[in-house]
């Protein structure tokens, strides 16, 4: 006989959306830390804007039921971290995690010569993607590829580094090892640039430690660790809240609201880029883009 479940069996309440950022833990795959995150709020709709590999600690956003449509435009936006990077030793992952390819006495490279090739990498710069990338060939990840016993060899890309300053050197038998700060636009790989680094000056490098402390305007200050999140959830921001934090924004009328939410255009609204449009409510409608004199909806956020 099936038992019909109690009348009396309280349902399981409702997570509102929004974003929750984790510091990240090693040893951990981002979707490792969405399968817990689901488990711990109840709900399977649970993303992550922007992959963190296995070994790195940091923030991870990650979007709750209808903020999971925020996530592809959040993973656009630029990225901090602090890293450690080990001239001497090249791998074949760029990462401590990797087979060793070579490996060079470079305990005697000169910091003016670090710090001129820090500058050569600081900018506008092609950078090839590690072959281990989450980079996509013909629909298929690069990492998946090499996995699979294919050599992969990416094509270069154009990307940005804000910021790449040497915090520290450290000279240790047979390597140097470097604490640096790197500010990025979204697609730039650290690990390739302690590649490129130490292959500039010759030795061979890769990196060693890697810490994310910022994802747009999300960082250290507001992630919780997975435990502290188990032993009290809830969100790190609500949707409005979390809207209002990442984009500009633009307020506007009731009936603007209601042809919004049903994907039409509004006039536009002068602002540049991505932008969260609210009603006078204070709720935020959806995420919007100027375009050709009008205001296009990317992303309707409105409840049905």
């Amino acid at each position: 006989m099936v038992r019909s479940s109690s009348p009396h069996r309280p349902s399981r309440p409702t997570v509102p959306p929004g974003l929750v950022v984790v510091d990240k833990p090693a040893g951990m795959t981002s979707h490792d830390v969405v399968a817990r995150v689901r488990r711990i709020l109840g709900t399977r709709k649970v993303g992550h804007a922007g992959t963190l590999d296995p070994m790195a600690t940091g923030v991870l956003v990650l979007g709750v039921e209808r903020a999971t449509k925020l996530l592809g435009h959040l993973a656009l936006d630029s990225k901090a971290y602090l890293a450690t990077i080990r001239l001497g030793t090249a791998t074949t992952t760029d990462d401590a995690e990797g087979e060793i390819l070579s490996t060079v006495d470079a305990s005697g490279v000169a910091e003016a010569d670090v710090l001129a090739g820090i500058a050569r990498l600081t900018g506008p710069i092609q950078q090839v993607p590690s072959s281990v990338s989450a980079v996509k060939i013909d629909g298929k990840r690069a990492y998946a590829r090499v996995r699979a016993g294919e050599a992969v060899e990416l094509p270069p890309r154009p990307v940005e580094v804000h910021r790449f300053d040497l915090l520290a050197l450290r000279r240790e038998e047979q390597a140097t090892e470097l604490d640096v700060m790197v500010e990025c636009s979204s697609g730039t790989y650290v690990r390739a640039l302690a590649r490129d680094l130490g292959a500039d000056l010759g030795v061979g490098g890769h990196l060693a430690n890697l810490r994310r402390t910022r994802v747009g305007p999300f960082d250290l200050r507001v992630a919780r660790s997975l435990d502290a999140l188990a032993e009290q959830p809830g969100l790190s921001l609500d949707l409005d809240q979390a809207v209002a934090k990442a984009f500009p924004q633009r307020q506007v009328a009731v009936a603007e609201v209601t042809a919004l939410a049903h994907g039409q255009r509004l006039p536009a609204g002068g602002l540049t880029g991505t932008y969260g449009v609210f009603g006078p409510d204070g709720h935020v409608v959806a995420l919007a883009v100027d375009e050709a004199g009008t205001a296009r909806p990317l992303v309707v956020l409105a409840p049905a």
